[in-house]
């Protein structure tokens, strides 16, 4: 059951517990512990980032609740999102994936993601996905004091776009990469406020 909250903004509540939270994430038991114990934390290694590549990926046009809730389901049919292994699906992977229920079963996407992973086994020999993505990282960071001044893009993103592209990734655009920037702490756009704001280590406390 959600918890009771009270507004303190239009955008940001206190909760039973009394700490602020966006409304996106106070409504919500799964979307409030992802919120307080993941969201905007630094992920930094290979497989890290390219699972959340492919959550992004996934979450395209659905809601990141249902993409939570098929978490477990999605790494059990992704070999754990072990990028060697995802790199070396074949057609009979695929067909395998497209019958499977617990899968958000899109050609495109589930295509993006065996492609992603070969192109980040490529990627080893120059510049790692990981640290491709965190270079991406920018000057500065957001301070939203609510959520319409949450950017959806940015220049790194959309840089990152063109770079990612060039190394042959697919279903990658300057806002699902803002996303993932957000998710894995290259940016902070926690509101101002929250009691989130400040604590990944990335960024300092404002």
């Amino acid at each position: 059951m959600p918890l009771p909250a009270t507004a303190i903004t239009p955008d940001l509540v206190v909760g039973e517990d009394g700490l602020a939270r966006p409304l996106w994430a106070s409504r919500d038991e799964l979307l409030m512990q992802y919120y307080d114990t993941e969201w905007g934390m630094p992920i930094t290694d290979e497989r890290g980032v390219f699972e959340r590549l492919c959550l992004e990926i996934f979450q395209s046009g659905l809601s990141w609740r249902l993409i939570l809730q098929r978490r477990p389901l999605l790494r059990e049919a992704f070999a754990g999102f072990d990028v060697d292994a995802v790199a070396e699906f074949g057609d009979d992977d695929f067909e395998r994936l497209m019958g499977d229920p617990g899968v958000i079963r899109n050609r495109l996407k589930i295509s993006s993601v065996m492609r992603n992973a070969r192109a980040t086994v490529a990627l080893r020999e120059s510049e790692p996905l990981n640290e491709l993505v965190w270079g991406a990282k920018p000057a500065t960071t957001p301070r939203p004091a609510s959520a319409a001044d949450v950017p959806s893009s940015s220049d790194e993103s959309r840089q990152l776009t063109k770079s990612l592209k060039a190394h042959g990734f697919s279903f990658v655009g300057p806002t699902n990469l803002f996303a993932l920037m957000e998710a894995i702490g290259i940016v902070d756009t926690h509101l101002v406020g929250s009691h989130r704001r400040g604590t990944s280590g990335v960024w300092p406390t404002d």
